[in-house]
């Protein structure tokens, strides 16, 4: 009688490999409204009102802390102002604030009416993207009517400068988040030297971020 073989060894059981989780990767740039260029600068006081407005986040957040977001933001400013009446004439995006130099004209709806509109669309699409319930975004917003031309142009000087004076670029041209390259294509070289010329360290406001 032939002997039987030994029982074979079991099969050594491979270990389970470590797997991340997945994660569902959004395409900001997909989600954007198109960046919708206001006309060329007007650069003089009228009859119609002009503002200069700031406007932060809760608690000095950055929730805009990097580029897309920063993208979402500037677009819906720019998509934004033109069906509420509002022509805007320098804006800086930061990643907790921003600053605008916005002109309405007779058929404008309130200038609050669309600051508040703008602020609800931008948190809403940042907790969205961010899959945050509830947050709040912003804090308030300051606005000041200029009604004489130096100070009016001052502040046009001091919006585009704004990248600058946090020094985040060189030149003001360089920050893509502001309307310094936008203005120094579509005016003139003279209006360009006359709105650089202007004094920006006696601007007072309360940008502090």
């Amino acid at each position: 009688m032939n002997p039987q073989p030994p029982p074979s060894a079991p099969e050594p059981v491979t270990p389970k490999t470590f797997q991340l989780p997945s994660v569902r990767l959004v395409d900001l740039k997909s989600q954007l409204p198109p960046k919708d260029w206001p006309h060329a600068p007007v650069h003089r006081l009228a009859d119609n009102a002009v503002y200069f407005v700031t406007a932060g986040t809760l608690h000095k957040q950055h929730h805009f802390d990097i580029p897309a977001k920063r993208d979402l933001l500037e677009r819906l400013l720019l998509s934004m102002a033109k069906p509420y009446g509002w022509q805007l004439e320098a804006w800086a995006v930061f990643a907790n604030h921003y600053h605008l130099v916005a002109r309405g004209n007779p058929a404008s709806r309130p200038l609050g009416e669309f600051l508040h509109d703008l602020h609800g669309i931008s948190a809403r699409e940042l907790n969205r993207l961010e899959e945050v319930t509830g947050r709040k975004v912003w804090y308030n917003f300051r606005e000041t009517k200029l009604t004489l031309q130096h100070s009016y142009l001052a502040r046009l000087n001091y919006v585009h400068q704004n990248a600058v004076k946090h020094g985040l670029v060189a030149v003001a041209c360089q920050y893509p988040w502001c309307s310094a390259a936008w203005f120094e294509r579509v005016a003139s070289p003279a209006q360009v030297k006359t709105i650089y010329a202007f004094k920006t360290d006696r601007v007072k406001v309360d940008d502090d971020y």
